[in-house]
């Protein structure tokens, strides 16, 4: 282990904010998280599109802190959209970058930013660039994958980092391990995941950015597939592409993304507002509900995190319909900067030897059987 003090910019795209971290080994020097509204990100037709505006707001970040990128020894940055992957900290070389660029993944996430952003830090200063726990880590079981059309099937599409992150502190603060426990974890922010975390595995979940689960701020979850086609001949395949990941949800509804004004809206007792807010925390329990069943009711804990967990409603919700299921605990916000940091640090100083992308799915098909 080396002495050396190491510097590491963490960024974090989301689909409604950029969060950048500077840490010096352990220690956080800043954080900032700009939050960005629809109507801004709309002017991007494409999420690649977005890598320049997301790389001036970071770049800004940088100047009001007086750090030079030059000083920084890595850059770290959140995933999503390549081949899927296994769990852990992975290098960001040309061929992730590339794969992520292209979204070979299929699911065209935010987060998929922090990669092409790292990438983009590390190539103009010739330092190192990883990612940790993106978006398309699989450690599905079988049973989650099969649907009822041939070749097509349901993968791993969620806020990994985050769930994991949480998941692994709180079997911590237990004095247990994350490989010894049964978790539902609930990342519940502009996009929404809930997983089943099966002894260290992420066995099941809702596919977020694909159009399944509780609508979000951003995103329009689950809708009626004969009614969705009747919704496509009218607009076209592109709108509703856009509406699963960053155009749904309160973003149609009401024409922003900004959970503030919408709850200011509930407080102020408007009807419109309250059930569209009341209907996502509904469809959020019976997310969790059928994550339940995937664990066969031995759950030792529901987590919840993400920004939307700083409305007292939201747990009130959850509590009453799914408290009979496990106690609940809340993380409000979110635990990935640090997450991203740490394992990036014990690479650094020659700790962990990092994961290489293979640029091949992790699971491809099930073997011997014509599905």
């Amino acid at each position: 282990m080396t002495d050396r003090s190491f510097k590491l910019l963490i960024i974090n795209p989301g689909s409604t904010s950029t969060k950048v971290s500077l840490f010096n080994n352990e220690d956080l020097v800043f954080e900032h998280s700009l939050f960005h509204d629809a109507d801004e990100l709309l002017k991007y037709p494409h999420v690649n599109m977005q890598e320049d505006f997301r790389y001036g707001v970071i770049i800004n970040m940088l100047k009001e802190e007086n750090i030079l990128p030059s000083e920084i020894d890595c850059f770290v940055g959140r995933g999503g959209s390549a081949c899927t992957q296994p769990g852990g900290i992975t290098v960001i070389d040309e061929k992730l970058y590339e794969d992520t660029v292209n979204a070979v993944g299929g699911s065209e996430h935010p987060a998929k930013l922090g990669v092409m952003l790292a990438w983009r830090f590390a190539k103009e200063y010739n330092k190192p660039a990883y990612t940790l726990n993106p978006t398309n880590v699989d450690e599905y079981c079988d049973l989650a994958r099969l649907t009822g059309i041939k070749g097509i099937y349901r993968v791993s599409h969620s806020h990994v980092l985050n769930q994991k992150a949480v998941a692994e502190f709180h079997a911590k603060s237990m004095g247990r391990k994350y490989e010894d426990c049964n978790f539902i974890v609930a990342h519940i922010d502009g996009g929404i995941t809930v997983s089943a975390h099966d002894h260290g595995k992420m066995v099941d979940g809702n596919m977020g950015a694909d159009g399944e689960g509780a609508f979000t701020p951003t995103r329009i979850g689950s809708v009626p597939i004969l009614s969705l086609l009747d919704y496509i001949d009218e607009h076209s395949v592109e709108d509703v592409r856009l509406r699963c990941s960053r155009a749904g949800g309160f973003v149609d509804l009401f024409g922003t993304s900004n959970a503030d004004t919408i709850h200011e809206l509930v407080d102020q007792g408007d009807r419109k507002a309250s059930l569209v807010w009341n209907t996502m925390i509904y469809q959020i329990c019976k997310m969790i509900g059928s994550m339940s069943a995937v664990l066969c009711g031995k759950v030792d804990g529901i987590l919840l995190t993400g920004g939307l967990m700083r409305f007292d409603d939201v747990l009130k919700g959850i509590e009453t319909r799914c408290g009979f299921i496990a106690p609940i605990s809340v993380y409000p916000g979110e635990m990935e900067q640090e997450a991203l940091a740490i394992p990036a640090l014990g690479v650094l100083r020659g700790e962990i030897e990092p994961k290489k992308y293979s640029g091949r799915n992790v699971w491809n098909g099930f073997e011997g059987i014509d599905l």
